[in-house]
């Protein structure tokens, strides 16, 4: 499955949720391409982080691509990997779109303290453009760095559940320090010591919710 984390806003956690997806999904024994499209490149610093701390192999093979090439060379690979995850950052790009030719799934994390219906009217826009090329696209939409309390959560789940074209899935995942700690450390939330089972659950939800475990 080619599954691409993405949307136009920044700051949504996508790269925190595409790394983990990689990690988790590769130690689980498949064979993942990380394909990193973002002009910041965090995916990739976070493997070579990775790479230093583990001295090992990150468990996954990361490359970078932009433009056109995350197309092409996504097409070129896919028979090679089991699994590929692309975060594509914050921006409608040429790199996210031509992800999207090829993707099965686009992931795209919201989070409700920056939520706004411009920004998800322009998410549906994408996938309405991308199903004329892609006509198999799935799009979930997820809340991501979720409020402890308050009514912003309940309030950005209802209007994303009311978005024609993108499929809301009730996976959030909550704003806390694990996921960073574990980040800065390469590592993803679940191998973080000790260990901050909330975060752990949340993240294994999602995950099984996209791999249908």
């Amino acid at each position: 499955m080619i599954v691409v984390v993405g949307g136009i806003k920044g700051g949504s956690g996508k790269t925190t949720i595409a790394t983990n997806l990689a990690v988790m999904r590769s130690l689980g024994g498949s064979d993942v391409l990380l394909i990193d499209a973002d002009d910041q490149e965090t995916a990739s610093d976070f493997t070579i982080l990775r790479n230093e701390r583990l001295a090992v192999e990150a468990t996954y093979t990361s490359i970078k691509l932009t433009g056109q090439a995350v197309r092409t060379e996504t097409l070129r690979l896919v028979d090679k990997y089991a699994e590929i995850i692309i975060d594509t950052g914050g921006r409608d790009t040429t790199s996210q779109r031509a992800a999207l030719t090829v993707a099965d799934v686009l992931l795209v994390p919201f989070a409700p303290r920056s939520f706004d219906v411009w920004t998800l009217e322009k998410v549906a826009e994408l996938v309405v453009d991308m199903r004329a090329a892609n006509p198999g696209l799935r799009a979930y939409v997820f809340i991501n760095r979720a409020d402890p309390s308050g009514r912003d959560n309940d309030e950005a789940a209802e209007v994303l559940r009311g978005t024609d074209g993108l499929e809301f899935i009730s996976t959030p995942i909550g704003t806390r320090k694990a996921f960073g700690n574990a980040a800065a450390q390469g590592l993803a939330v679940g191998e973080l010591r000790p260990q901050d089972s909330k975060a752990v659950q949340e993240i294994e939800v999602l995950y099984r919710y996209l791999y249908d475990i």
